[in-house]
């Protein structure tokens, strides 16, 4: 059993690296989650996550460059050499997708999700919502599947899905702050007209009416992040023993903090929920139930209709 005790004891030791304090400072669900890993992998899973914070700052950040910066590393994963300045982290990524035989395409689409992020987000549809999260998510969880040497064929489907599904919480987690940037992420499909003829920077002080409609659309984005926790949920079984245990760690910290705006009412204007050390204690006893024998699951193809043509997903 993991006690208290043993926690800490591994916290000290895996924090002397530089991309696992980066993880434990900006990705806490992602970090109480590799204490389970083991050294080894938690060390792969911090480079990886490194690099795509590394990118994810740069895309939020105010550099007056960052558009140009991005599009040259994308074009560098590519295989044209066009760095200065950001040339070590890339480098660095690279001998990880050497090591670990990462697809490139997936972090080549990361690259695009990030320089469409330069432009206000304005989704119409249900459909570019969702390959948008592919974009951002998606594929870092098609990445993380080689990292942690899951080779099983079927398992990039059951990856992504859980990169989605962790996109879509934060789009719901994140509305208020997203609003304040000007971002809109809700498709205009699931909107009525009053809303969107309202800047999102208003929609605070908006009218009880449009903050029930944004309410809506919130409780519309969970129940649809339940579809692809489900399936991730059960392509968990594909994951090695001491991984598998990990990983559904973190989607029960992850899928918990939906619930949580469940439990609020939607109420995105009182600010993002965050999951108490306590809870994550309780949903990682409950994360034990991984180890009980599962059938092989079968990918549900509708999940991935609206993603075809992008990495990883499989064409039917």
């Amino acid at each position: 059993m993991f006690t208290t005790k043993r926690l800490a004891q591994q916290q000290s030791s895996i924090l002397k690296s530089k991309p696992i304090a980066i993880l434990a400072t900006h990705g806490k669900s992602f970090y109480f989650a590799s204490l389970f890993l083991g050294n080894e992998y938690t060390e792969s899973a911090a480079q990886l996550y490194k690099f795509c914070r590394f990118v994810d700052d740069l895309a939020d950040g105010a550099d007056t460059n960052k558009i140009e910066r991005l599009k040259n590393i994308h074009v560098c994963l590519a295989g044209e050499p066009r760095l200065n300045e950001d040339k070590l982290e890339v480098e660095n990524f690279l001998a990880l997708v050497k090591t670990k035989s990462i697809p490139l395409a997936a972090a080549q689409e990361l690259l695009g999700g990030m320089i469409s992020d330069q432009t206000p987000a304005r989704f119409e549809n249900t459909k570019q919502l969702l390959r948008y999260c592919h974009a951002v998510a998606g594929t870092v969880g098609l990445m993380m599947c080689r990292v942690l040497d899951c080779s099983h064929k079927d398992a990039d489907s059951f990856a992504i899905d859980l990169g989605v599904a962790m996109q879509l919480t934060n789009i719901a987690r994140d509305v208020l702050e997203d609003a304040q940037m000007g971002r809109r992420y809700i498709p205009s499909e699931w909107l009525n007209l009053t809303v969107l003829q309202s800047e999102p920077c208003s929609w605070v002080d908006a009218s009880i009416d449009i903050r029930i409609e944004i309410s809506s659309s919130i409780e519309h984005l969970l129940n649809l992040a339940e579809q692809y926790y489900e399936s991730a949920e059960k392509g968990i079984a594909f994951l090695p023993w001491r991984s598998r245990f990990a990983i559904n760690v973190a989607l029960r910290v992850y899928r918990q903090i939906g619930r949580q705006l469940k439990e609020k009412k939607y109420c995105w204007w009182q600010g993002r929920q965050i999951v108490s050390a306590f809870k994550k204690l309780q949903l990682t006893i409950l994360g034990l139930s991984v180890f009980i024998p599962k059938k092989t699951p079968t990918h549900q193809r509708k999940l991935h209709e609206p993603l075809s043509g992008l990495a990883g997903v499989i064409s039917h």
